[in-house]
């Protein structure tokens, strides 16, 4: 593999996460003996290409400080926002405070622990010397319906070229400050980083990763992420 570049990754942790009817955000709600987050933390810090970490985290977050992951790098905090695009462009700013304007940036979901390194490696490797940049995604295999309100079907979908985006995502920070910036003035609280810059203009590459990078949304969700780390931590 060719030499990968140092980039600095943002995770957006200001959620609720109310569709798990948890008391706590999902994000610390326990997996394998540490917090969701602490998994998700550890995974991007043993990846050679990640020169650090922002975390974005709501104002009255109590568990927050709690957190200890087992990393050697270093780890931010800056304050989330009412929605996930206000949380990443409080992040992005702060990186670019920080100097890192021309550099590239992998936004990472708080809730998906099991992403690969290796992952995260091809798609450093894939995209760094892209001129727009691009994200992670698996190509869709199930037959996708589309429903109205009752869940009554309204017509099946062709599942030729649909893709289920992924994270991370991986954008140069400036241009990705700017399509956030121009997506909330246009009021487009867009729910991933692609989506701001697919509204900017710039078409993303897609790059194929695996399907157990899944993200922790609903209970019976935990289970499956424990199995996963499991089965990932089998020699072979």
């Amino acid at each position: 593999m060719k030499e990968l570049v140092q980039c600095w990754a943002v995770v957006p942790a200001a959620g609720t996460g109310s569709r798990m009817g948890e008391k706590i955000p999902k994000q610390y709600l326990p997996l394998r003996g540490s917090t969701i987050i602490e998994h998700t933390l550890q995974r991007l810090a043993s990846s050679s290409c990640i020169a650090g970490i922002v975390v974005a985290v709501a104002g009255d977050d109590e568990q927050w400080p709690a957190v200890k992951p087992d990393i050697n790098k270093p780890l931010v905090t800056v304050s989330g926002g009412v929605e996930r695009c206000h949380s990443v462009l409080n992040a992005v700013n702060k990186l670019i405070a920080m100097g890192q304007r021309n550099e590239w940036v992998l936004v990472h979901d708080a809730a998906r622990p099991c992403v690969r390194v290796t992952d995260i490696e091809r798609l450093v490797s894939t995209l760094q010397g892209s001129p727009v940049g691009g994200l992670l995604g698996a190509p869709v295999n199930d037959t996708v319906k589309r429903a109205d309100s009752a869940g009554n079907i309204v017509s099946t979908v062709d599942r030729e070229g649909l893709w289920r985006a992924l994270t991370p995502q991986m954008f140069r920070l400036q241009p990705l400050y700017d399509a956030l910036v121009s997506a909330i003035a246009a009021r487009k609280l867009v729910t991933d980083e692609a989506s701001a810059m697919e509204l900017a203009g710039f078409a993303p590459l897609l790059v194929e990763g695996h399907t157990d990078n899944l993200k922790i949304t609903r209970p019976a969700d935990l289970a499956m992420a424990e199995f996963f780390l499991q089965q990932q931590d089998k020699p072979g």
